[in-house]
């Protein structure tokens, strides 16, 4: 009895601190003259044990902005999409818009720069104030995960608990352009997840080069879900795995919570 009292005991003070952020917008002022908005999304009840800044592919930018008192925002890609899902499992995801000098969309190069790590710090920052000591993660898809490459070699252990690289650009898109398929994987500096689906028909995402380099990290690789209803490179086809959204965000959950998942989604 004594030594259940005393697990009890032990238990409660990290549920005494543990606690959701609460929803809404913030603006953080990274580098001079430069704003950035970001969005906690509410937990609706569900407690949180970690958080996920959820990076946009594409040109990174969903139109975070105020309406009528309330936060807006565009549907984006996997991940901003499918945020609900992450919240189910007791992640609570953190929207991250472009910074206010990027406001038509982020480029490649950008995305490789070191301001997008001094971005991502200033968000960083602002979410250890209200995160009371909840692991953050980060989450990309598609073109942010040239983000999320340069983040995880980036960052440190104690800045962020792991990155998460999902249908990821191996291949250029053209003149200008950048790829995973010549990173330096060796640089990563953090916990890495690769999330990729088998039948990925984009082709500046093949399933087979990031499965390649998944051999060195932890590979999650999906297969199935429903008939493409878009581009093979926008999100309602297996780019953005379409079908099998909620399955896969509930693996990427068990990675991030250290919890049992699958790494072949079927």
């Amino acid at each position: 009895m004594k030594k259940l009292l005393l697990a009890v005991c032990l238990f409660l003070p990290h549920l005494a601190t543990a606690q959701s952020m609460e929803r809404g917008m913030f603006t953080t002022t990274p580098r001079s003259g430069v704003t950035q908005n970001s969005f906690i999304a509410g937990m609706g009840g569900v407690q949180a044990q970690a958080v996920v800044l959820v990076y946009n592919g594409g040109y990174g930018n969903i139109n975070l902005r105020m309406e009528g008192g309330q936060p807006k925002f565009n549907q984006g890609s996997f991940g901003v999409r499918n945020r609900t899902d992450f919240i189910r499992n007791g992640i609570q995801p953190v929207l991250v818009d472009v910074p206010s000098d990027e406001s038509r969309g982020v480029s490649d190069a950008y995305r490789m720069s070191d301001k997008q790590v001094t971005d991502t710090r200033a968000v960083l920052a602002e979410i250890r104030k209200r995160a009371h000591g909840m692991p953050v993660f980060i989450m990309t898809t598609s073109r942010s995960t040239l983000s999320g490459a340069n983040l995880a070699a980036a960052l440190t252990p104690e800045e962020v608990a792991g990155v998460v690289l999902s249908s990821s650009i191996s291949v250029q898109a053209g003149p200008g352009s950048y790829s995973l398929g010549t990173f330096d994987f060796k640089s990563v500096k953090v916990p890495l997840l690769i999330v990729h689906h088998r039948g990925d028909t984009c082709k500046f995402t093949p399933y087979r080069t990031m499965a390649g380099i998944g051999q060195s990290f932890t590979l999650i690789s999906v297969s199935g879900g429903k008939p493409a209803e878009s581009d093979p490179c926008e999100p309602q086809a297996a780019h953005g795995f379409y079908g099998k959204e909620a399955e896969t965000t509930d693996a990427i959950s068990g990675w991030m919570l250290k919890k049992p998942f699958k790494t072949e989604i079927e």
